[in-house]
Formats: C-alpha cells, structure tokens, sequence
C-alpha cells in the first residue's frame, strides 16, 4: 500500500509541474564518471528498457538505437549538466554609453522535462540594462540554451537565465520571460496541443511596473525580416 501510495503521490507531483529548487538537483557524485563510462552505463539501461518492451534489437532499424540515445543524453540534450560546458560570457564596457535596456527576443528554447522526460519547446526573451558593462548578444542564446539542456521545469530554468545574466553582468537588472509547449501535456495525459506555459522572473528595475511594461510591449513586436 505505502509504495501505491508513493507512485501516485510522484504521478501528481508531475502532472502539477512542481520543482524543489532553482537549483538543478544534482548529486555531489555528479561528475565521477566520465562521459564515455556514463554513455556505456545508459547505453545498457535503454537496451534493458527496449527489450522490457518487447523490441527486437537485433533489427537492423532498431540495433543502434541504445548507442544513440545514449550519445544524445550526455552529449546533447543534458549536456548542460556538465559545467566544463558552460559558456565563458566576457563583458566589456559600455563605451557608447548606452542607458537603455537591450531586449534579446524569440530565442529558441529546446529542453527537456524533468518529470517524464518529454520536450519542452518555445521562446525566451531577455532584456537587461547597463550599469557599465555588456554582454556579447550570441552569449546570451548561449547561456539560455546552457541551461535548458538539463532536465528542467520552466520556472527553474526561466530564474537560472536571469541569475546567471545577473552575476555576468553585475547588476541586479535583468529579466526573462519563457513562452513555451510542454510534451508531457501536449502529447500525453491531458493531450492540450493548443496550451503552452508562459513564466517570467524580473530583477532590480525590471520590477518596476513601467520599466515591466516597457520591456514586455519590446516583445510583442512582429519581427520579420
């Protein structure tokens, strides 16, 4: 009955889309096995899984398939666990003594859910304002994708892109807002695909409600080029 118990209390944990922390929950072993060990390792568990399944790895479609997802898991999609891979994000000085804020809008957000594993895909929109030093723009694509390459949930990843752009930057004044489908509710249980899933976390003046709306109607623009 306790273990019942627990599979349905872990079922409604994820349904409700609930996270811990704004912390990626890692282990302190973390990093004990190197990539190619953590690829054997996961390569065997999904062979095990596809054969509980009932698939025939022998086939020839089929036969690659661990190899791959394995590759894929620690190399690509959960890549961003790995922080020899986060982006160094030089600054430099606002010589042109621009006193606006920058909005970095539609970047592509590819991640992955934390609770079943499914795809989570949208748009991140970014602004900051200076106090005296800038970021390169393509640094910031990267530092959103650094971060959704992990198993998220939205808010999580939506407060990290802010603190990580706030300690870069070295001001308290950055924003973010994430506009994204979810898999886990677009392809399964209640299978809405027209839903997505907006979050937003704002820093220093962005909590200011005519600084909030400025930034906000910046990324309503019907950019096309």
């Amino acid at each position: 009955m306790k273990i019942e118990n627990n599979l349905e209390e872990f079922e409604s944990l994820g349904d409700d889309h609930i996270g811990t922390s704004s912390d990626t929950p890692l282990r302190g072993d973390a990093f004990k096995l190197s990539n190619e060990e953590k690829i054997e390792i996961i390569k065997d568990d999904v062979r095990h899984i596809m054969e509980t399944l009932g698939l025939d790895l022998t086939d020839d479609s089929l036969s690659g398939t661990p190899n791959r997802v394995a590759k894929m898991f620690v190399k690509e999609i959960f890549g961003g666990l790995d922080p020899k891979r986060k982006p160094s994000a030089s600054t430099f000085d606002n010589k042109y003594k621009y006193g606006e804020m920058l909005v970095e809008k539609n970047i592509t957000v590819y991640s992955t859910c934390e609770h079943h594993l499914l795809p989570i895909v949208g748009k991140a929109h970014i602004a900051y304002i200076s106090n005296g030093s800038v970021v390169g723009l393509s640094k910031m694509n990267r530092i959103v994708d650094y971060y959704a390459k992990r198993p998220q949930v939205q808010e999580r990843l939506t407060i990290q892109i802010v603190k990580e752009l706030q300690e870069v930057l070295g001001t308290d004044d950055v924003a973010c807002v994430v506009d994204a489908k979810h898999l886990c509710v677009n392809s399964r249980g209640i299978r809405d695909i027209e839903s997505s899933t907006v979050t937003s976390e704002f820093g220093g003046k962005f909590k200011e409600n005519s600084v909030r709306r400025e930034f906000l109607d910046y990324i309503k623009l019907d950019t096309k080029f």
